[in-house]
């Protein structure tokens, strides 16, 4: 039986989903405030500039005094672009605040738990901190880095390969496909190679999800698409950008200056090799469809490794039948030894 903290958690972390793909620059954070052992208000951070969470939950009450508050995110102690959400609990009188991830911002972290209990509220930290936290991976990889967490995506062969036999579109399936567009919808742009553009003249676009369309860049070496390219033409040419002659990590790290949280590069195989070999992939999602092909094109091409102790390993992956095809989800590590 989960506890009471638990129930409650979840019933935030519910919450704060509603607002993925919807928040950067800020993260995503869902409340809820209990009086008597029941929900009374709940609130999710919309948008940046808008209330956060607790703010959106505490003005659907008439009094909050003697409640609990559940947090998804440490409350922010300082003001940025709204005042510190600390003095909004202190003034409304709660009794205890329960948050689950501690607020990896230099500026917050830490912050909120002496400032609540100088007050006289009862603050827990920690409760389930591991889902709170992996909500919002790619802003705590952000805020602490500068740079863009990145996300390497690929439908592929058995064989690993992603180019498609002739007169067939696509290796994956119809259901793998809306998955991806799901993803899509989280991020903040989508990076593709040059190479792919000129081959696949693809549009990067959301379809069938409702979302904010993600920014669209291509890497490139010389900066020349063909002219009429989806990416230089469709209603969305305003948010696509062609670089030229910039390594990968610049482009990123330009992106992330920019305000970019976070990053899906699609392809081709020599962008996503390029994107290993450069250390700058902090999750994998890759739809393995059920075929043999025998391709040319290797998902991630690149340098590779030099050995099998330099090979990248995934961290608690997940595995997901979608349809006929298989998803493979996880976060990227390495086990070498730093000297």
């Amino acid at each position: 039986m989960p506890s009471h903290d638990e129930t409650f958690m979840r019933a935030a972390l519910r919450e704060a989903r509603k607002g993925l793909g919807r928040t950067s620059p800020n993260p995503a954070v869902g409340c809820v405030i209990v009086r008597g052992g029941k929900i009374v208000s709940r609130g999710w951070h919309r948008a940046a500039g808008r209330p956060h969470a607790e703010i959106e939950a505490l003005r659907k009450l008439r009094s909050a005094r003697g409640c609990e508050v559940f947090i998804t995110l440490e409350p922010c102690s300082t003001h940025g672009r709204t005042p510190p959400c600390t003095e909004a609990l202190i003034a409304a009188g709660v009794k205890r605040v329960v948050y689950g991830a501690t607020d990896p911002n230099p500026a917050h972290r830490g912050r909120a738990r002496a400032l609540l209990e100088r007050a006289g509220i009862r603050v827990t930290e920690g409760v389930l901190g591991a889902e709170c936290t992996e909500l919002n991976e790619g802003w705590n990889h952000w805020i602490v880095t500068g740079m863009p967490f990145v996300i390497a995506k690929c439908g592929m062969t058995l064989d690993g390969r992603i180019d498609s036999p002739p007169g067939r579109r696509w290796l994956t399936g119809e259901a793998a496909r809306r998955d991806a567009m799901r993803r899509r919808a989280q991020v903040d742009a989508i990076l593709v190679g040059a190479g792919t553009v000129r081959a696949d003249n693809p549009r990067l676009t959301l379809r069938g999800v409702r979302g904010r369309q993600p920014r669209r860049v291509v890497w490139s070496r010389s900066g020349q698409l063909p002219a009429d390219c989806h990416l230089l033409t469709d209603e969305w040419r305003e948010r696509t950008e062609v670089t030229r002659g910039r390594s990968l990590r610049q482009v990123l790290r330009n992106l992330g200056r920019q305000g970019v949280v976070q990053v899906l590069i699609e392809g081709g195989g020599e962008t996503l090799g390029a994107a290993l070999d450069g250390g700058l992939v902090q999750r994998v999602e890759i739809y393995v469809a059920p075929l043999i092909t025998g391709g040319r094109v290797p998902a991630f091409g690149g340098r590779g490794v030099g050995s099998n102790a330099a090979a990248w390993h995934l961290q608690n992956p997940r595995y997901t039948k979608i349809g006929p095809d298989l998803k493979i989800s996880a976060r990227l590590v390495s086990l070498r030894k730093k000297n």
